[in-house]
């Protein structure tokens, strides 16, 4: 069976992107899927390097080292991929494409990042 986003195809398609103040973000996908992204929550799952061991996969940065008050400092659209974020506490090399971000949502892993950070 093959995994639902590849089926979906334009289902990973932004529709629209809008930052909601410093705090988060919302996509509306091309198949009328809403979802809400929270600066922390973001910042929490960042997928780059710095964040995920590459060989391992082990997530290096710990969740309750991310304030529930971090901040989108500046967001950037990379390509027709993905998005960039700058947060206030001065990372930057993450970018998230739109399968992960659809992914994050559908996977309900918003919602387990944002309670992840009293662990």
């Amino acid at each position: 069976m093959s995994n639902p986003l590849q089926r979906r195809g334009a289902a990973v398609e932004p529709r629209e992107i809008m930052q909601e103040g410093d705090a988060g973000v919302r996509i509306t996908w091309a198949d009328g899927e809403i979802c809400h992204y929270t600066a922390p929550t973001l910042r929490r799952l960042c997928p780059c390097a710095q964040c995920v061991n590459e060989w391992t996969g082990e997530r290096m940065l710990q969740p309750r080292e991310i304030s529930d008050a971090l901040q989108i400092a500046d967001l950037q659209i990379v390509g027709r991929y993905a998005l960039n974020f700058k947060w206030n506490d001065g990372h930057e090399t993450g970018i998230y494409s739109f399968r992960l971000l659809r992914e994050m949502c559908d996977k309900k892993l918003i919602a387990e990042a944002s309670q992840r950070r009293t662990e």
